[in-house]
């Protein structure tokens, strides 16, 4: 017999007061309040805001200190610099407490803050081997009724330049890694061809996806993407490759930036940005309107990056229009589309949304609407994962 709930009086976001009728985690049917007497159990939403559970797109699981002793932030020694973070990465997971117990501190302040989806990033190089996508792995299934956990094979130390990792990088997706990843194929690896023919061969030889850190600015940042975007069309994997950070993207001239959207656009190839604090960072509103998927994750929670990070998606919504200039209701709701639909749509997740047919994953809201959510961050919000209460007011329910 299927398991059915109806919430009642939930607000959604064009202002309708609505029921939503939930059978077995998945939404049969919204109607308007009121519409439906039925006896099934009910909870009445109160008027909140209901919106689409969030989507953390971007994040590392297995590096986060949250939870953990605090580890203060050491700068590099000349401006940002990728091997030389790695370095103070690697001192600083070494005395660090387990990564199972880090990693499930990091998850559960996410759920709570109502991510229903995520995308975590997973060393796989020849410095650690598989060991932390084993742990991440077996820490994912722990979890799998309370979030949906694709996890990324990434190259921390690079593919060329870190031996084993080619045959890692395979390895880890037989194992159970969702996506194949990569790191600054000029600048890490000095070969971007060499770089990107194991990426990509990896993700088509096994039919994955791809999602590629790409930190180099300007041109070659630029010249990077065009040659990520040749490959996603010649094996036909448009809308399964992501880019994440393409800092380029905010350091070119306008024209530049929109011819470069453009081809993305016709790749499906989507942009990952959390807006970082003191890095260029692509042009939000630019991209949109070529018909780029750009979406959001926190990305570094309190590790050898930064000190940041709240796992809150709508925090970094606001983040994402503060940064962008995002002042009207239209860019607001824009902000708040980036962390919720377009990341949807950006990690292949068919089954999402405030619809009937759609997984029953949503987080209700002390807001009228949302812009002024994403203005306000109202920390009072209940998660629901599947119909099911997971999280209210910041804390996970007991599980």
């Amino acid at each position: 017999m299927a398991r059915e709930m109806m919430f009642r009086n939930g607000r959604l976001a064009d202002g309708q007061l609505v029921d939503i009728r939930v059978a077995d985690g998945v939404i049969g049917a919204i109607v308007s309040a009121g519409g439906v007497s039925e006896s099934r159990p009910s909870t009445d939403l109160s008027g909140r805001l209901v919106v689409p559970g969030f989507i953390e797109g971007h994040i590392h699981l297995d590096t986060s200190f949250y939870g953990d002793a605090w580890k203060p932030h050491r700068p590099c020694t000349n401006g940002f610099d990728v091997r030389e973070r790695v370095a103070f990465q690697a001192d600083n997971m070494a005395n660090a407490a387990p990564m199972d117990v880090r990693a499930r501190s990091q998850l559960e302040l996410c759920i709570a803050n109502g991510a229903t989806h995520m995308r975590s990033h997973v060393m796989v190089d020849g410095s650690v081997g598989l060991e932390s996508l084993r742990t991440i792995l077996a820490v994912r299934e722990e979890y799998r009724d309370l979030i949906d956990i694709q996890i990324v094979a990434f190259p921390q130390n690079g593919i060329l330049s870190s031996p084993g990792t080619p045959e890692l990088l395979d390895e880890a997706i037989t194992l159970g890694a969702d996506l194949v990843g990569g790191l600054d194929p000029a600048s890490v690896d000095r070969d971007v061809e060499r770089h990107l023919d194991f990426v990509f061969g990896v993700a088509d030889k096994h039919g994955v996806g791809v999602d590629i850190h790409l930190h180099d600015m300007g041109t070659l940042g630029v010249f990077e993407i065009e040659q990520i975007c040749a490959r996603a069309r010649a094996l036909g994997m448009e809308g399964r490759v992501a880019i994440s950070h393409a800092y380029g993207l905010g350091d070119v001239p306008e024209p530049v930036a929109r011819k470069t959207g453009a081809l993305l656009a016709r790749s499906g190839v989507s942009i990952m940005t959390n807006a970082p604090g003191d890095h260029a960072f692509p042009p939000v509103a630019l991209l949109r309107s070529e018909g780029v998927t750009v979406f959001s994750g926190s990305d570094n929670i309190r590790d050898s990056w930064w000190p940041f990070g709240d796992g809150d998606m709508l925090s970094r919504a606001g983040v994402i229009a503060y940064r962008s200039g995002f002042y009207t209701d239209d860019m607001l709701a824009a902000a708040f589309d980036v962390v919720t639909h377009a990341g949807a749509a950006a990690l292949g997740i068919d089954d999402y949304g405030l619809r009937a047919g759609a997984r029953a994953d949503f987080v209700v809201l002390d807001a009228p609407h949302i812009p002024q959510a994403v203005v306000e961050v109202p920390k009072s919000r209940d998660v629901y994962k599947g119909g099911r209460l997971v999280a209210s007011n910041g804390r996970m329910m007991a599980r």
